[in-house]
């Protein structure tokens, strides 16, 4: 399975306008190669570089997305596509890299055997906790963003 993404490439630099200093939105993301027997698809976009002084276990998690539907080949920019779970500031959607320093930004995407019953608003330990047993194949894209 891959991800990638027009807007920027993999370990590249994440544009401005995808962050808290520009429009906020998501980019747009390109899926290819789901394997069969796919019934949904996972969507987390995570920043583990977070100073221990802010979140002891350095993770940030800026986007949280589940049942995307299988066949899904692109996520548009800004979409709202799937269940939308809590990210760290604790609200559902995505909210763009801000770091105070440069920071990397995973999309990680895992392709799942079943749908997932998980209510609108869990979070990234709940999603990981109901995907056990279920991921047939994953795929990553990193970005760094670094304010000016």
């Amino acid at each position: 399975m891959k991800l990638s993404s027009p807007a920027f490439k993999d370990h590249g630099p994440i544009p401005a306008k995808y962050t808290c200093d520009g429009d906020d939105r998501s980019p747009e993301l390109h899926i290819d190669d789901v394997p069969e027997g796919t019934e949904s698809l996972v969507l987390i976009m995570e920043d583990p570089d977070v100073p221990t002084v802010i979140r002891s276990d350095r993770m940030w998690n800026h986007w949280v997305v589940w049942n995307i539907p299988a066949h899904t080949k692109k996520i548009p920019e800004g979409a709202k596509i799937g269940v939308e779970g809590e990210n760290t500031w604790g609200r559902p959607g995505y909210g763009g890299p801000c770091p105070p320093a440069k920071h990397r930004y995973f999309f990680k995407l895992y392709a799942l055997d079943t749908k997932l019953h998980l209510q609108a608003g869990s979070t990234k330990s709940d999603l990981l906790a109901a995907t056990e047993g279920h991921v047939l194949d994953e795929a990553q894209l990193m970005g760094t963003y670094e304010r000016e």
